[in-house]
Formats: structure tokens, sequence, C-alpha cells
């Protein structure tokens, strides 16, 4: 029964999408070129979750500010003229420091807010998205010399709403490419993706067994023994929000160079809320998750946001009802996490 009770959120989101697939009458091959797509899109920044859970942090809602420096790193080899794979590494060396110096800021914040930081969380992304708004829509130009014509807006100063970052485009997905015939439809694997989130799992599963991975867990358990026991709980709290950060980072360079297109403004601004809840439909809480559910959780999330509108224009001749559907199940999923997480510590 506990193992039951325990995958019932993913059983029953398992449902929603296979009434969904059968309702629209997806065919295979179409299913199969669109995960293989999202699921390697988005993978990264699912996995950018975990650390702060196992330190006892929650959700961390901040890795929207990971997700910035990341579309940092994109826009300024963009505007160097920089691709392939080499450009993509350049991103990521530059996006590493900034998402460093961001993790520092948000673990600070963490630090003076325990007890509240997926609510400390979100509020700094809200912060962070208005600097960073200021930054790219009237600094750059005006105060950073910044001369692209084709980056920049017609006034000179501001970047444009969208930048075409075809330099990067499959620049990792391009590395190793297969493809593959499933009904006749040819499917391209990109194998290089998936051999890099395989490396960052490993990564996961062994960060786990360090040193530093027992402390985490150690602190996730109980902080106040953790920290009678010698464990620099402070410390150990920053650097679990730094890592994650640099994770989300590097995730939303993933998922840009997949994409081809950055949306100057708002790429980065549902970053954390569709990660997180991809998490918690796999069954993970705010208190423990794996590197099972994370990947469970964005195959289920993302194969409901294919199915979704197609199921909403086949059943109610609108597919903007599965639009809403999606966003609604995005949200609703989170807040019951957050609702059940207070029951139980109130219970506790």
């Amino acid at each position: 029964m506990a193992v039951l009770a325990r995958s019932a959120v993913p059983l029953l989101f398992a449902v929603l999408c296979l009434f969904g697939i059968l309702a629209a009458h997806i065919t295979p091959e179409y299913l199969a070129r669109e995960m293989l797509v999202r699921f390697s899109r988005n993978s990264l920044l699912v996995l950018s979750l975990l650390i702060p859970i196992l330190a006892g942090l929650g959700l961390n809602f901040g890795i929207v500010v990971g997700a910035m420096a990341g579309q940092i790193g994109a826009i300024l080899v963009t505007h160097w003229k920089i691709g392939g794979i080499g450009g993509f590494a350049l991103a990521c060396a530059v996006a590493t420091p900034i998402a460093i110096v961001f993790g520092i800021g948000t673990g600070w914040l963490f630090n003076r807010a325990k007890g509240r930081e997926m609510v400390t969380g979100l509020i700094a992304g809200f912060f962070a998205n208005g600097f960073y708004q200021l930054v790219f829509l009237f600094a750059i130009g005006a105060l950073i010399p910044f001369s692209d014509p084709g980056m920049v807006l017609p006034q000179g100063f501001g970047l444009r709403n969208t930048v075409d970052l075809i330099g990067i485009q499959y620049a990792v997905d391009d590395l190793i490419k297969v493809q593959m015939h499933l009904g006749g439809s040819p499917i391209r694997v990109p194998v290089a993706s998936f051999l890099f989130i395989g490396v960052f799992c490993l990564f996961n599963l062994f960060f786990l067994r360090t040193k530093l991975g027992q402390q985490l867990r150690a602190m996730g358990q109980d902080a106040h023994v953790a920290g009678i026991a010698g464990i620099a709980v402070e410390r150990n709290r920053v650097i679990a929000t730094v890592l994650s950060t640099i994770f989300a980072a590097w995730g939303q360079l993933f998922f840009l160079q997949n994409l081809g297109t950055l949306n100057t403004y708002s790429s980065h601004e549902q970053v954390g809320m569709f990660s997180i809840a991809a998490l918690l439909v796999s069954g993970a809480t705010v208190t423990r998750a794996s590197v099972g559910q994370a990947l469970i959780g964005t195959i289920l999330f993302h194969t409901l946001f294919v199915v979704s509108p197609l199921a909403g224009k086949a059943l109610l001749g609108d597919a903007q009802i599965g639009e809403y559907f999606r966003v609604f199940v995005a949200y609703a999923v989170i807040t019951v996490a957050l609702v059940l997480h207070a029951w139980q510590k109130r219970r506790g």
C-alpha cells in the first residue's frame, strides 16, 4: 500500500497521458519524435533541482537566476559570432562564473530566511528578472557598448525581443547524430545530448557518496543535529545553491541550443515552475527526490505537454483548452506538493 501511495501521482499522470494519446489518435512516430526532443531539451533543468532538495532547501525556485546566467552566455557568444561546439563551450564557460555569483547571493538569502527558502527563491527570481530586464532593455547599447544591428533594437539600445542562436543551434545535438526509422518516418536521435544527460545523472549519484554529499544528506534530515555534529551548515547550503545555479545555467544552454532561438525577455521566466512541476509529477516531494524520479517526471510532464493541445482539439474542438489544462496542471501539482509539505510539517 505504501508503494502504491507513493506511485499514485505518476500513475495518475500516466493514465492522463494515455487517455490523451488515445483521444487525439497520436501516432507513435510523432510522440517519439516530440519526446526525444523535449527530453533532451529539459532534463538537465529538472536534474538541477536535486542537490538543494538533498540539502533540505526544498524546491529551488531560484534556478531562474541560473537560467539568466546561461542566457547571458548565449547572448555574448552570439554577439562575438562564435558558433559550433566551441561557441557552446564558451557560453558555458562565460555563464559559470556568473552563475556562481548569482548562486552565492541566492544561498546567502536562503541562510537569512531559513525555513522559507522556496518563497525566498521565488521572490529572488522576480527581483533578478527585473534587474535582467533593466540591463538588457536599457543598459545594452546605452551604458554597455554593444553594436550589433542584428541584435540591438533600432533606437540603438536594448536587445531585440528575439535573438537567433543559429551559431550554437544543435551544437551538442549534432555532435553524434543517429537517425532511426519508426513506422517509415525518420527520427533523429541526439545521442550526444543523451550522453551528457547520462554523465550528469552519474555525477549526481556519485556526488551522494562524497563527503560533501553525505553532509548535505545529514543536513536535509536535520540541520540542527548536523550543526551540532560539526557540519558547516550555512556554508554547505550556499554550496548546494551554487551547484544548482550552475547546473541550471548549463541546462538552459542545452535548452537554447536545441531550440535555436532566444526570447530575450521571457525564455527564463517559467524555467523554475515547469522544472519543479516535472519533478513533482514523478512522485518526488519537497524533501525527497531522486535521479530516476527527475527523468520519469520529465517524460510524464512533457508527454502531457505534447498531448494536451491535441486532445483538447479532438475532444472539444479547441486546442487552447489543452493549453489551459497543461498550465493548470503545472501550477496545481506544485500547489498540492506545498500544501502536503506544510501539513506534514504541522503534524510532525
